[in-house]
């Protein structure tokens, strides 16, 4: 991984953190005020625009080329090899109505989630940062950090419920302790860190700026992050694809959801 790039990564997460922080300090009215629509034909809303904007300037002023692909802006194709997989804010109807779980979340990759190198995800509302370089593992808070070796006995999945919800997420609520939380990057990242024991996106709605970084890093951690038949997720770095996934600490957790999934068809 170029050690350029990694500094670049990191100097753009911190200036989006700041850049959030102060715009919820002075302009807290604003945040949730929808001005465009985004390359991926949802609402931008202000502080979504505003976060971009300072990654969209970081990449300009650096002095080595790197292609980006944002939520709001799309792909900007600078001709590099290497891609900023960009979430400026994750969980941003959580950050305008004043919930204290968001995040910014960049990754690093060429082509595919299976060639993404490096992750960050930082939680905004606490300071926590986790980063993850591909076959280096993960760290949270800069201590390295791996999924806990026994899940509890009473599982507490996240869910995707609501509008986003399908047949096997409804049926997991029904039977175990349910979280849905609103931020797809950071409910990964509890997976990796024991919090959550698995997060389910049963509908096809999720794209790749949402999971990249937080995939590297439950992946790095020791997790797995499937697709819903139980292969190891994939997909291209384009906003066009749109997947449901299993994030969970053992195979033996997908194997049980997907068993669930079997009983409905």
């Amino acid at each position: 991984m170029d050690e350029h790039i990694k500094t670049l990564s990191q100097q753009i997460v911190t200036k989006i953190d700041r850049k959030i922080r102060s715009t919820i300090k002075k302009e807290g009215h604003k945040l949730g005020k929808t001005v465009s629509l985004g390359a991926d034909g949802t609402p931008t809303k202000y502080i979504d625009k505003i976060a971009e904007d300072v990654a969209i300037h970081a990449i300009k002023k650096s002095k080595m080329p790197v292609n980006l692909l944002s939520e709001e802006i799309g792909f900007i194709d600078a001709k590099s090899r290497y891609t900023i997989v960009l979430d400026p804010v994750d969980g941003t109807r959580n950050l305008y109505r004043g919930i204290p779980f968001y995040a910014v979340s960049l990754a690093v990759g060429v082509s595919m989630l299976s060639d993404i190198t490096y992750g960050i995800v930082k939680n905004i509302a606490t300071g926590d940062m986790f980063v993850a370089e591909k076959g280096h593992g993960a760290f949270l808070n800069n201590q390295p950090f791996v999924v806990p070796d026994v899940p509890a006995n009473d599982l507490l999945l996240s869910l995707t419920l609501g509008k986003n919800s399908d047949m096997l997420t409804q049926k997991l609520s029904r039977h175990h302790a349910i979280r849905s939380l609103g931020c797809a990057a950071l409910e990964m990242c509890m997976v990796a860190a024991g919090a959550l024991d698995g997060y389910i996106v049963g509908k096809e709605f999720m794209r790749v700026t949402d999971i990249a970084a937080s995939t590297l890093i439950l992946r790095e951690a020791g997790g797995i992050v499937s697709d819903l038949s139980g292969k190891p997720l994939d997909m291209f770095l384009t906003l066009d694809d749109r997947v449901g996934f299993i994030a969970a600490g053992n195979h033996l957790l997908i194997k049980s959801i997907l068993s669930k999934s079997n009983g409905l068809k």
